[in-house]
């Protein structure tokens, strides 16, 4: 209430920003959609509330005071803000949806499907977020998330999920060149060394698939993206996760060792977190991941 005390009147304030601009209250008027009296009504009121013209009445023209001409130029970059704001907030949240993920899924699951989700939705802009900690979706920088694990979870609901399978893989020619047979210690491990455990490792694979066999990885990395490129290059075998290796098992840069594979402990979960703001774009984004994800 004190600031609107201060101001005048913000239709006088665009009538006087109009017609310095124009020089001319009948083309201000024009501009308004009012009329000229209109407009020189406003302006002689705020000549009353300043107490000093602001406009030389002269045959055929106005010629603005010094003292307009600075307050119009004001008002020319205030109005310019105000209307740039209000822009964006009109069309940002309508037509931006932020997905966030692990950086393994958002490399090997999330990229390669977003083109048909961009094609069906073609006016719908998209961001990714990608990190292996879990994203917190307290902030509302995330519309709708993948996270791995069992829920349910204090930050989200779960609108979808699903499990996987692991399996040992490696490229075709790695798989060439070693014995025919079960793992060995004469293998090359490869193993991905996270904060988070959920990421299972070779420790964890021989204890829960009944093999008394201790290994001592001769490469690891801290990016499951790594550990993937290196089995690709022939480098040793990775722990693969069928829904993340899909796509290098059906194009054949990955090979399952054997048929040995392990039901994973969690899940991949779709979330859209308690506090979402809604949107339309968030909605097709979510019904979209949901359905692909069961595919």
């Amino acid at each position: 209430m004190y600031l609107r005390r201060r101001l005048p009147s913000l239709t006088a304030l665009l009538t006087l920003e109009a017609a310095l601009r124009r020089k001319s209250f009948t083309a201000a008027a024009s501009e308004l959609g009012v009329t000229q009296a209109a407009v020189s009504r406003q302006i002689a009121a705020l000549e009353a509330e300043f107490g000093q013209p602001l406009f030389i009445r002269k045959h055929r023209a106005i010629e603005p005071t010094a003292a307009c001409v600075a307050l119009g130029a004001s008002l020319a970059r205030s109005f310019t803000d105000m209307a740039d704001s209000v822009e964006a907030l009109r069309s940002a949240p309508q037509n931006v949806v932020t997905i966030g993920a692990t950086v393994a899924f958002s490399s090997f699951w999330l990229l390669p499907r977003l083109p048909e989700f961009r094609r069906g939705n073609p006016g719908i802009q998209v961001r990714v977020v990608s990190q292996d900690s879990n994203i917190d979706l307290s902030t509302g920088d995330v519309d709708v998330a993948i996270r791995y694990g069992l829920p349910p979870f204090a930050d989200a609901t779960v609108i979808a999920s699903r499990g996987d399978v692991i399996s040992p893989v490696c490229s075709p020619d790695y798989l060439q060149r070693r014995a025919t047979g079960p793992l060995t210690k004469a293998d090359e491990f490869i193993e991905t060394d996270v904060i988070e455990r959920s990421w299972h490792s070779w420790s964890y694979w021989f204890s829960h698939t009944g093999a008394d066999l201790q290994v001592k990885p001769s490469l690891r990395f801290n990016y499951y993206t790594e550990t993937v490129a290196a089995a690709r290059a022939g480098q040793g075998v990775a722990l693969g996760w069928g829904l993340l290796v899909r796509t290098f098992l059906e194009d054949g840069t990955l090979v399952r060792i054997d048929d040995t594979e392990l039901q994973a402990d969690g899940r991949y979960n779709v979330l859209l977190p308690l506090k979402a703001k809604k949107s339309a774009a968030t909605d097709l984004a979510a019904a979209w991941l949901t359905a692909a994800l069961h595919q």
